[in-house]
């Protein structure tokens, strides 16, 4: 951000008088412009014991494999958000979706909140920023070619959840980055 929103004059990056952390703030009227962290909505959608994963269609990592899941538009709720993007990637329909878990990433300053729910039914197919979707098994999960480190937590907790039949809410915190 290099220009203010309210009043057109430049940002610079300080910390605000009463504040204790650097903000972008305009030198003419002083506006505090919040960088906050940015939501990212997503499903894990099952059919019995496998899980729908998308083959990625768009960068970042083109090709690779992923849950549906994007980042929450304004006026939605989460879980708004998950099921719109398990339409939009995957052409699929969750019932009675359940909070599965919640994934810190600050080093790129994004929350990952994903439900989880069975498949409506086995009607399922490519969205515009999908390849290809597929259902899988554990041991058939394509585990070296997974898109983001958020989708790898989110499905070993997801299926060490389900060998032990435990409801707690899982999460996590992705320290590192993509080589």
């Amino acid at each position: 951000m290099n220009f203010c929103s309210h009043c057109g004059n430049t940002i610079t990056i300080r910390i605000p008088e009463g504040d204790n952390r650097e903000r972008h703030v305009c030198d003419q009227c002083d506006s505090v412009h919040y960088q906050n962290p940015r939501i990212i909505a997503g499903c894990i959608p099952i059919s019995g014991k496998r899980i729908l994963l998308c083959k990625r269609a768009i960068a970042p990592r083109l090709g690779y494999w992923t849950l549906p899941a994007g980042f929450l538009e304004n006026g939605e709720t989460v879980i708004q958000g998950a099921l719109r993007e398990c339409h939009e990637e995957a052409r699929a329909q969750l019932e009675t979706p359940t909070l599965f878990g919640m994934y810190d990433i600050p080093h790129i300053n994004q929350v990952y909140i994903f439900y989880q729910g069975q498949l409506v039914d086995d009607s399922y197919a490519p969205g515009e920023e999908s390849l290809k979707v597929e259902l899988f098994h554990e041991h058939e999960v394509p585990w070296n070619e997974l898109a983001f480190p958020v989708i790898t937590q989110a499905l070993e907790h997801f299926f060490s959840v389900q060998a032990t039949d435990d409801p707690a809410i899982c999460t996590g915190t992705i320290n590192r980055r993509l080589r």
